[in-house]
């Protein structure tokens, strides 16, 4: 069966890539190291599992997925869920054999979040839980082989180095928690945010500034918010978030808890990162809502401030991220505010006076608004044409029009009105490149000879008359409904009325008909976006 096999022969270049093969492979590297002759694929996959090889990946998950079920129920506990670190050991392992093993009680202390991270990142350790879901102090690690003595020395080693490794973790714990977090803050004055916009104590400075002219949009209370604002970053400087930097954020939650700060702002000290991800919960509490928005619009004016605009692939401050976490805080808490005046507000604490960048954001966000919504199968197109070409800086009120337009371009009325719309407007681009003006006026209503003209042209009055109070009043399903009137004049005109008449000054007024549908949908949305 040896022998070579040839890809890439018809590649521009003419190179082959040759890949040599054989009809031999080998088990597991020491349960059964030697060598095995395959016949087929079937037989490949059945001879390594005799050699303990698990060959597919998705078998190897269940079969670690099981072993630790079973080992934590044994013990009365629950398998924390984690699908990144299944992942992750289902590629490090071609035998997974689970053992158990056992986290000192004296570092029990430490905070949850910093244990976990020590076990999975630096370990591959699967954590376990209590009926309640508070951390066990039991672990479930993977073994790639079995052993004689049941897997004891296996598990005594590993203990033995999540020991060391907890000690550091608890001797910086023990050491954090005795200093105020304002003294810590003031050591933030030492560390560079950025070279173009000063210390990280500058940014918190800025930060704290714009999150109390939010709490005061949202209702957030403006003490509260200030503290909270002033101390989240203070964390940054501990030993334990400089021995385990994934845990920011959270390790000055749990030391503003011991130091006696309210609920309110130890919460929002560890909320103010969040989101991190689509994946990510999103804060609520009025106080870290606050905070996390002022936290990730600073950073994006003062980003855009300097130039240093996402370009590409190129995101090296994770700008996009920012905005993404901005759409869904002022989204999921249905929030009225305005981000041109957020902008504004920001641009005041870092002293910059150029105003061009809040249309700049406002472009930006509205990109990551057809990204967000897109992942949720909104069509881009309705987005589009929502926005119409508008800086629309509330969110709330921009997501409702496109929910409306959505509702409405779905119905039989709403297709036929748009199919209506496009005829409309290809008539007219037509009609106006050859006379080489625009029809925009009113149509005269002296001219408006038959029925379908004059039924077209009351109409388009009453459904501008409805449309404007209600879209003035963010009534936009009303808005829709008003658009909805139109279909019946404007399916009648079509079929009875002749556009280009031979009478020059019908021909005008017709056209002019025709604009007034133009402008009547425009004045809701772009109409001439939408696809389908």
């Amino acid at each position: 069966m040896p022998g070579n096999l040839t890809l890439g022969t018809t590649a521009s270049n003419a190179n082959s890539q040759i890949i040599e093969y054989g009809d031999t492979t080998r088990g597991h590297r020491f349960l059964a190291p030697g060598v095995l002759t395959i016949r087929d694929f079937a037989d490949y996959q059945e001879r390594l599992a005799g050699a303990f090889v698990v060959l597919d990946r998705e078998a190897r998950k269940a079969r670690i997925l099981e072993q630790a079920n079973a080992l934590a129920a044994a013990e009365g506990l629950a398998l924390r869920d984690d699908p990144g670190l299944l992942e992750e050991v289902a590629g490090l392992v071609e035998w997974p054999v689970g053992l158990i093993g056992t986290i000192d009680q004296a570092f029990m202390d430490v905070p949850a979040e910093v244990l976990t991270t020590s076990m999975r990142t630096h370990q591959r350790y699967f954590a376990l839980e209590t009926a309640d879901g508070k951390l066990a102090p039991r672990f479930v690690l993977m073994a790639n082989r079995t052993n004689e003595d049941g897997g004891k020395a296996v598990v005594a080693g590993n203990e033995r180095v999540l020991r060391a490794r907890l000690s550091d973790a608890k001797f910086f714990w023990d050491l954090d928690r005795k200093v105020p977090l304002e003294d810590q803050a003031r050591k933030l004055a030492e560390i560079t945010f950025h070279a173009k916009l000063g210390t990280t104590a500058a940014k918190v400075h800025r930060v704290e500034g714009l999150a109390v002219v939010i709490a005061q949009a949202i209702g957030a209370d403006g003490d509260a918010t200030r503290r909270a604002a002033r101390l989240a970053k203070a964390d940054l400087v501990t030993g334990l978030v400089g021995e385990f930097p994934e845990v920011q954020g959270v390790v000055g939650r749990y030391i503003a808890y011991e130091q006696g700060e309210s609920a309110a702002v130890a919460e929002a000290i560890a909320d103010h990162y969040k989101p991190l991800g689509p994946g990510d919960s999103c804060p609520t509490a009025p106080v870290s809502v606050a905070v996390a928005l002022a936290d990730k619009i600073d950073t994006l004016v003062a980003f855009f401030g300097i130039d240093e605009k996402p370009t590409g692939s190129r995101d090296p401050y994770a700008l996009r991220r920012a905005a993404l976490g901005v759409i869904r805080l002022v989204v999921e808490n249905g929030l009225r505010l305005d981000l041109g005046d957020l902008f504004l507000a920001a641009r005041g604490q870092l002293g910059l006076d150029n105003a061009a960048l809040d249309g700049e954001l406002l472009a930006f966000f509205a990109d990551r608004l057809v990204v967000a919504l897109r992942e949720k199968g909104v069509r881009h197109d309705l987005i589009a044409a929502a926005l119409a070409g508008r800086a629309e800086g509330d969110l709330v009120r921009l997501l409702a029009r496109v929910d409306a337009l959505a509702g409405f371009v779905g119905t039989d009325d709403g297709a036929n009105l748009l199919a209506a719309f496009r005829r409309a407007a290809n008539i007219l681009r037509i009609e106006e490149k050859k006379d080489g003006h625009a029809h925009d006026g009113l149509p005269d209503a002296d001219l408006l000879r038959l029925d379908e003209e004059k039924a077209l042209a009351a109409a388009l009055a009453d459904a501008r008359g409805a449309s404007e109070p209600a879209l003035a009043a963010e009534d936009y399903v009303g808005t829709m409904a008003a658009l909805a009137t139109l279909r019946g004049p404007v399916d009648a005109f079509f079929d009875k009325v002749t556009v280009n008449a031979d009478d020059p000054a019908l021909r005008a007024n017709r056209l002019r008909l025709l604009a007034g549908i133009r402008r009547t949908l425009n004045h809701v949305a772009d109409f001439s976006v939408i696809e389908g």
